[in-house]
């Protein structure tokens, strides 16, 4: 409407005629928006979850306002949340093909309930000194738990069956256990270990990391939300911060892909193939996890 009488002139269009042209009703050219009362607080809680969460969308955040007694539409939060620009950018990945996709791939060899399939894979970041750090993150993929995050300066064969001893001993055998082609995963060392202890590995295609999407999703995540916002000053801080993030990814975080559950809170609503009843794991080493503790495993440093 605007439109129309700036190009032909307001002097020679009145407004009441150029609505009936157009059909619309001459309200709606005088509506005047007006801001809800509760809009400035509204979007202060909503620019405090975005820093503790930097890489939650406008849905996570509505679900956790939602969580901490906001009664608000999501529409509504998705449109404060594109006015102020707080859409987070995505990077571009090239589409590839999947009929090309190994048989142990993540996708033809699906995780089907909990500890079908482990994925693990090393992180790599360094502390303030230049010193390389090297992560070794272990999940589940059925349940998206993080189950160890175990922090050294390197790692060989035998530290990683170390890692692995504990969590069998503390959460049992899965059936199969998902890695790349690195030399700490296909030594004989661990595939005579694991054979022996009734485990299946699914070792994905070299050069394919796109084959093991669970936890190359994961590694995405911890870079995003903790090795590029962090400055480790020492190995020892690299460790305690990687332990209560594990937690808070597992406790705390909500994930869209679980119905907006927490890991833990979907694993423990897990019920086993041959069982009738919930099985709640043990999710952490760390009975409370506000205390400050250091992991258990030591594999460098």
């Amino acid at each position: 409407m605007s439109t129309v009488r700036r190009r032909l002139g307001p002097e020679r269009v009145s407004e009441r005629r150029a609505c009936r042209v157009l059909g619309q009703p001459r309200n709606t050219q005088r509506y005047q928006s007006q801001r809800a009362d509760d809009e400035p607080g509204l979007l202060r809680e909503m620019r405090s979850l975005a820093r503790q969460r930097p890489r939650f969308g406008s849905g996570r955040i509505y679900r956790l306002l939602t969580q901490r007694g906001w009664t608000v539409n999501e529409k509504r939060v998705h449109r404060l949340w594109k006015r102020e620009y707080m859409q987070i950018p995505r990077k571009q990945h090239r589409k590839r093909r999947f009929p090309g996709g190994n048989e142990n791939c993540c996708v033809r060899h699906r995780a089907r309930y909990k500890d079908h399939v482990w994925s693990y894979d090393f992180v790599t970041d360094r502390t303030e000194d230049s010193r390389r750090l090297r992560l070794l993150v272990v999940i589940g993929e059925y349940t998206r738990v993080c189950l160890a995050i175990e922090v050294g300066r390197s790692f060989a064969a035998q530290d990683v069956m170390g890692v692995l001893q504990y969590l069998f001993a503390v959460r049992g055998t899965p059936e199969h256990l998902r890695s790349d082609n690195g030399p700490e995963f296909v030594s004989k060392v661990i595939c005579r270990w694991l054979k022996e202890a009734d485990d299946k590995t699914l070792f994905i295609a070299k050069g394919s990391p796109w084959e093991s999407g669970y936890v190359e999703s994961f590694n995405g995540t911890l870079r995003d939300e903790v090795l590029n916002r962090a400055i480790f000053l020492s190995f020892e801080e690299a460790r305690w911060v990687m332990d209560r993030w594990r937690l808070d990814y597992n406790h705390h975080r909500i994930h869209s892909s679980l119905d907006y559950q927490t890991p833990a809170a979907y694993a423990a609503g897990c019920v086993l193939p041959a069982s009738a009843s919930p099985q709640p794991p043990g999710h952490s080493r760390i009975t409370n996890p506000n205390s400050l503790t250091q992991p258990a495993a030591t594999t460098g440093g």
